[in-house]
């Protein structure tokens, strides 16, 4: 709220106030690699102006996206060539300029399990695609809307909600096993985590600041653990969301919650290795034994996985809103407002690279699969990019 007049540092004139909330602007740098572009598409009608971050799923030598409006495409990762295109709804094409709502409903980012592609819904409903033709194998309500990517693991989805739900289909029909509630609190962030599968665990994280490890097969719960108390007199000081999707690495569990802490979980009982004060929404990352965080001011931070230490900060990208960190090889990529999409040593978080990938910016997590990277950007073109030496 720090833009509101009576709202911060009455000692600082108008001038300096402005300059702190604004994007920090991109310098120039001595660039070591370039991303090159393999391919690109436009896919369907974009995101729409819901702040939806609806990223790409990959499937064996298939890419899957879809826009904010029921359209899911197929196309050859390596080539783009598109293999099939359907709609799992209709909003409708009409212009109504006594209407301007946003119609946009598709909601959870693309999954992909069992051969099948996993849509979720502001209805709150999951839709499974086949991955061969697109024809619709089942179509399920949850009971609320889906935020994140459903997700596979033994023979069964895992979808969560936003209203504390989590779900587990059977792959075959979208029947519910089981489900786990957990109390929302009455504010919280627009969003959720996406559940993580791993030795017949599936572990969730949830708005009120738990993360829960669930037996998949049965949904009795392992452990769970709090990873930050609700503090403050006002119900937004009090949000702890845990928004960002958990990494396994290891025996260790990473999760990050909003106005909280990052914390590495043992795996066997949910006690902590370690804790650090930071505050994040956005999906982790892991790679070359750290892990890796974008913070609230858009600082990406690096930490020892075994130790807590520090490794480095890149504060570059200050307030440039920017999507989850990525690992591709000896890098790390974020893309921002603008539509640029940055690498970053994970040695020391120096810039390495730097390309413009989509003029009305990019929300959605970057996708990694072998040496491609794929970038789904606001406007809805898909990029397909590799990285280059110079």
């Amino acid at each position: 709220m720090s833009w509101l007049p009576w709202v911060g540092d009455d000692d600082k004139d108008d001038d300096e106030k402005e300059e702190e909330l604004e994007p920090v602007k991109l310098t120039r740098f001595d660039a070591t690699v370039e991303l090159d572009k393999v391919w690109s598409a436009s896919i369907g009608r974009g995101l729409g102006r819901k702040y939806l971050r609806i990223r790409p799923a990959i499937g064996a030598d298939r890419v899957f996206a879809a826009d904010g409006y029921g359209v899911v495409e197929a196309r050859d990762r390596f080539t783009g060539k598109r293999v099939w295109e359907v709609e799992i709804g209709d909003v409708g094409r009409s212009f109504n300029f006594f209407d301007r709502r946003d119609p946009s409903f598709v909601t959870g980012s693309v999954g992909f399990a069992h051969g099948n592609v996993l849509i979720g819904t502001t209805a709150g409903e999951v839709v499974a695609l086949s991955a061969v033709d697109g024809h619709e194998v089942w179509r399920v309500p949850v009971g609320g809307e889906v935020l994140a990517p459903p997700v596979g693991g033994a023979d069964l989805v895992f979808v969560q909600t936003e209203i504390g739900r989590l779900v587990a289909l059977e792959r075959d029909t979208g029947v519910v096993r089981w489900s786990f509630e957990n109390p929302v609190p009455v504010l919280t962030l627009r969003g959720t985590s996406a559940p993580v599968f791993g030795n017949g665990i599936v572990y969730a994280g949830f708005a009120n600041g738990m993360v829960s490890a669930i037996r998949a097969e049965t949904g009795e719960p392992v452990w769970e653990h709090r990873v930050m108390l609700p503090e403050g007199r006002s119900e937004l000081e009090r949000m702890v969301d845990i928004d960002s999707t958990p990494v396994l690495a290891g025996n260790l569990l990473f999760v990050v919650s909003y106005q909280g802490r990052l914390k590495a979980l043992r795996t066997s009982d949910g006690t902590p290795a370690w804790e650090k004060e930071i505050s994040s929404f956005l999906d982790l990352a892991a790679g070359s034994r750290q892990v890796y965080v974008v913070d609230n001011d858009d600082s990406v931070l690096a930490f020892d996985q075994q130790s807590a230490e520090q490794s480095w900060s890149q504060e570059g990208l200050l307030r440039r809103q920017l999507s989850a960190p990525a690992v591709i090889g000896d890098y790390v990529l974020v893309a921002d407002s603008d539509g640029y999409l940055h690498v970053l040593s994970q040695a020391d978080g120096s810039f390495v690279g730097r390309r413009k990938i989509d003029g009305d910016g990019v929300r959605s997590p970057i996708v990694v699969a072998d040496d491609f990277i794929y970038v789904m950007g606001n406007s809805g073109s898909l990029q397909a990019l590799q990285i280059e030496q110079r």
